[in-house]
């Protein structure tokens, strides 16, 4: 889903104590809703926007409400400009 190993997963798991999957028999993971939501949040702001796990840390201390929302929005205006560049190349290949 984002493109990143276990062991960086299980990383975060130590670093963001917000990510706390289920664990089965052989430490398999179950991840929640809620984990996949974390999970997306610290990549957005870790492999994303390109901060350090110690300023991700803080900021999702600091501004958790403000932190998931600009992630939404930021993840919104994204797909948009997916879309108007696939909208551009429609209009292209109709010249």
């Amino acid at each position: 889903m984002f493109s990143v190993n276990e062991t960086l997963l299980r990383y975060w798991e130590k670093e963001f104590p917000q990510i706390v999957p289920k664990k089965s028999g052989r430490n398999v993971r179950q991840y929640t809703r809620d984990d996949i939501e974390q999970i997306r949040i610290v990549y957005n702001l870790v492999k994303v926007r390109g901060m350090k796990l110690s300023a991700a840390r803080e900021l999702l201390k600091k501004n958790k409400k403000g932190t998931v929302q600009t992630v939404e929005v930021v993840e919104r205006l994204r797909a948009i400009r997916a879309e108007l560049k696939e909208l551009r190349d429609a209009i292209e290949g109709l010249e």
